[in-house]
């Protein structure tokens, strides 16, 4: 009676592991674009820092796509700040 529907009577049921494993990498900042032809663009970029920014116009929006670039060697989550001053 416990058995789950469409098993075999006197077949064992076994749980597999999770055949997709991560790598231990996980996304930490994101960078939001959305640019339609011929309308104003705009763009967010946010971590998981604290960090949450936003941009309006194009001359706005590549200078905060630069800044994001430029985010990832000073986030305190992707370089642990321990031993930085030995360094």
């Amino acid at each position: 009676m416990g058995d789950p529907k469409g098993v075999a009577e006197g077949v064992s049921t076994a749980v597999r592991p999770d055949p997709r494993r991560g790598d231990g990498r996980y996304p930490v900042a994101w960078l939001h674009i959305c640019a339609p032809r011929g309308t104003v663009p705009t763009a967010t970029s946010k971590c998981l820092c604290g960090r949450d920014r936003n941009a309006v116009g194009h001359a706005r929006v590549l200078a905060l796509i630069t800044d994001h670039e430029a985010h990832r060697d000073t986030c305190p989550l992707r370089t642990p700040q321990e031993g930085r001053a030995a360094a």
